[in-house]
C-alpha cells in the first residue's frame, strides 16, 4: 500500500449509535473505528459527513477509539435494561481493516459481548482477519451472523474497483473456516460488481444465505451518493456499462437462483436485517 495513512487515537464519548435509515431494523450500530483504509472506490461513506468534513481523502486516515471496551460495556449493559439489543457492526467502517491486527479494538468489543450477549449481532466485513475471532463467535452461537462482502468472483474486477481490499480467494477461504466452525454466515454481494456465470457455483458449498445489493438500493440515497462519486465512468472505461443499471442485479439474482433456493436469497436491506 503506497498511500500514507494517518492514524489518530481518540477517546469517544459514546460507541453505540441508534439504528436509523437502512439499519432501522437494529437497535444500534457500532463502529470500532472512524475511517477505513480499504478505501474502496464505490464506498458510500465517502459522501457522508464523517468523510466530507474531513479534509483528507477517504482511505487515508483512521481514528482508533481508545478505551472502547470500557465505554461499550457500560453502554451495552444500560441498553439491555431498556429492551432487546441488536447490533450492526459496522455501518461506516470495516471492523477488520488492517489496523485491527495491531489494535484489536473489534476483538475487545466482542469480548464484552461474549460476557454480555446482545440479542443479535451482525458483523459486516470484507476482511479475512474476521477468522481470528472464531472463538468468540462460537461463544455467541446463533446470536451472531458474519456477513462477508464478496462483490465479485473476478479478481481483475476487484483490483479495478477496490485495489486495497483483500483478495477474493482469501475471503472465500475465510467463509469456509467460519462454516466449519459452525458460525452463522452469509455472503453480501454488495455492492454487486461484474461477475462470472460461475459465481453462484463458487458460493454454493460455502454458505446457505446470500444477499444481493447494488448502488441504487444500498447506498442510502437511491444511488445519488454513488453517482456523485463518478463510479459510472469506471464502468464505461472498462466497457461494462450494462452492469451499472438498476436492473443489473436481476442477472446475478437469476444465476444464484439456479443453485440456491429462494428462501436462501435476499435483496438489499432485508438481507441485513437482524
Amino acid at each position: 500500500m503506497s498511500r500514507k495513512i494517518e492514524y489518530l487515537y481518540k477517546t469517544p464519548k459514546t460507541l453505540l449509535n441508534k439504528g436509523t435509515g437502512f439499519l432501522s431494523g437494529y437497535s444500534h450500530s457500532l463502529n470500532p473505528y472512524t475511517g477505513c483504509t480499504f478505501g474502496c472506490s464505490y464506498c458510500y461513506v465517502r459522501r457522508m459527513p464523517v468523510s466530507t468534513f474531513r479534509n483528507a481523502e477517504w482511505g487515508s486516515w483512521v481514528d482508533i477509539k481508545k478505551e472502547a471496551s470500557d465505554i461499550f460495556r457500560k453502554e451495552l449493559l444500560r441498553a439491555k435494561t431498556k429492551g432487546p439489543v441488536t447490533i450492526f457492526m459496522s455501518s461506516s467502517t470495516d471492523p477488520y481493516q488492517p489496523i485491527e491486527y495491531k489494535e484489536q479494538i473489534t476483538r475487545s468489543l466482542l469480548e464484552v459481548m461474549a460476557q454480555h450477549p446482545p440479542d443479535f449481532l451482525l458483523v459486516q466485513t470484507r476482511s479475512p482477519l474476521v477468522r481470528r475471532d472464531i472463538d468468540l463467535f462460537v461463544h455467541l452461537k446463533d446470536k451472531v451472523r458474519v456477513s462477508m462482502t464478496i462483490e465479485t468472483d473476478l479478481e481483475e474486477i476487484r483490483k479495478h474497483f477496490a485495489p486495497d481490499a483483500p483478495p477474493i480467494a482469501s475471503r472465500l477461504k475465510t467463509l469456509q473456516l467460519l462454516a466449519e466452525a459452525g458460525v452463522p454466515t452469509q455472503v453480501a454481494i454488495a455492492p454487486m460488481l461484474p461477475s462470472s456465470e460461475g459465481f453462484a457455483e463458487i458460493l454454493h458449498p460455502l454458505v446457505n444465505r446470500v444477499c444481493v445489493d447494488d448502488y441504487f438500493m444500498g447506498d442510502g440515497s437511491g444511488g445519488k451518493r454513488t453517482r456523485s462519486l463518478g463510479i459510472q465512468n469506471l464502468y464505461t472505461k472498462l466497457g461494462l456499462e450494462e452492469w451499472y443499471h438498476p436492473s443489473a442485479y436481476r442477472l446475478v439474482y437469476e444465476r444464484l437462483k439456479q443453485v440456491f433456493s429462494e428462501d436462501q436469497l435476499y435483496v438489499s436491506q432485508e438481507g441485513f436485517e437482524p
